[in-house]
């Protein structure tokens, strides 16, 4: 059962709001049915304790007058409770001063200091308690009751204002803790909440990123090989074909890829049946971007492919493929080289370099965005991504990625 299950359980300060404040009760804030209750019960104890009072002052052999007044005064006490939410503080007092001369409201004074432990902080408890136990040890030499001595009345008393506000202490710590609580579970649900936003925004920031680098190359190819198709109409029966057999081929390798992400997607923590792109496939690259038409250059330093870890050959893979698409885009028919160095200890360095495009080349929309996803790439992977323009024109892409030893 949770608090807002059944709100008429809880007192009024602790419904409709997050966290609850025992200090201060708000003003207008209705009763619940269990103030209701509460305050009922405490009318009832208080009018009791007036009731006994009252016989004892008949015992006394008081005045009819002074009894009736007595009566009079008692239930206006009694009555006066129903305000001890608004005013405890006023009302404690007041009541307390009034227990000095009418045993009959000594009740009523004990509820409202038990109220004024409830709502309000120590020091004014402290005040209000100790103005009882004057008023109280006052009541036994002003209206003394026959019936036991002084040294009696003044330990009943103690007892009775001890208990009130130990009792009142008691309600209030157990609303703070409750209110702690409550407080702790709501930011631990909003902190829930932020977390699984946040792995949604990466986990589709990754697939962003892996269909941009892997789609981006494969229509790039179509696009390249249509082009070719379009502007020569009259080209060899051999040379169409071969430039078909690569569109075909790259459609069909952007279908699987497509239909291997939209399976990540439909069941998250699967990374498909198609094996990852590690550094030792960066030969075929270069060989599919030979077949396309392009001049590539692949010099590769590091002596065992096959010791890169699976991650970082990855990234340098991709690297290495999106230098390649943007060369082939923005920069067709010039020569492009892939240079990869490096080894355990020293890190893993990649480069893709192209010359500078000859003639004017159109403008390619939605560039730029490949190179934000690399640099996310090798900051993810704890290294450095660097790129622009290179002083003969051309555009060089570079990057170094972390190998432990």
């Amino acid at each position: 059962m949770t608090r807002t299950d059944y709100p008429w359980l809880l007192p009024a300060e602790m419904v409709g709001s997050e966290t609850v404040d025992p200090e201060t009760v708000r003003r207008g804030t209705p009763r619940t049915v269990r103030d209701w209750v509460v305050d009922t019960l405490v009318f009832l104890a208080a009018a009791g304790f007036g009731m006994l009072a009252t016989d004892a002052s008949q015992v006394a052999g008081n005045a009819d007058g002074v009894v009736f007044l007595d009566v009079m005064l008692g239930a206006l006490a009694c009555c006066a409770l129903w305000t001890r939410r608004r005013w405890p503080v006023g009302l404690a007092v007041a009541l307390a001063l009034l227990s000095t001369v009418e045993p009959v409201a000594g009740g009523a004074a004990l509820v409202s200091l038990f109220g004024v432990a409830v709502h309000r902080p120590f020091r004014p408890v402290a005040v209000v308690a100790l103005l009882s136990l004057v008023t109280g040890t006052v009541q036994s030499v002003v209206r003394p009751d026959p019936t036991t001595s002084f040294l009696t009345s003044l330990i009943a008393t103690v007892l009775l204002v001890l208990l009130a506000v130990g009792w009142g202490l008691l309600v209030r710590a157990r609303r703070q803790l409750v209110a702690a609580l409550r407080e702790r579970a709501v930011r631990a649900e909003a902190e829930a909440d932020l977390r699984a936003e946040q792995a949604q925004r990466l986990a589709r920031e990754s697939i962003a990123r892996e269909m941009h680098d892997v789609l981006a190359h494969r229509l790039s190819l179509l696009s390249v090989h249509a082009g070719a198709l379009e502007f020569r109409p009259d080209a060899p029966p051999p040379e169409v074909a071969r430039a078909a057999g690569v569109i075909r081929d790259s459609a069909h390798e952007a279908l699987q890829d497509l239909r291997m992400i939209i399976g990540v997607l439909r069941a998250p923590g699967d990374d498909g049946d198609r094996p990852q792109p590690t550094l030792g496939t960066l030969d075929e690259l270069v060989a599919e971007s030979r077949a396309a038409g392009m001049k590539v250059t692949l010099d590769s330093g590091v002596a065992d492919v096959s010791a890169v870890p699976a991650a970082t050959g990855r990234t340098a893979y991709r690297i290495a493929q999106e230098g390649l698409t943007n060369a082939r885009k923005h920069a067709p028919g010039t020569e492009a080289t892939v240079a990869v160095s490096g080894g355990p200890g020293d890190g893993l360095t990649v480069e893709v370099r192209n010359a500078a495009p000859s003639g004017e080349v159109p403008r390619v929309p939605g560039s730029g965005q490949g190179l934000i996803g690399l640099t996310e790439r090798a900051a993810l992977a704890g290294g450095r991504f660097d790129h622009g323009p290179t002083g003969d024109g051309g555009f060089a892409l570079r990057a170094w990625l972390p190998w432990a030893a």
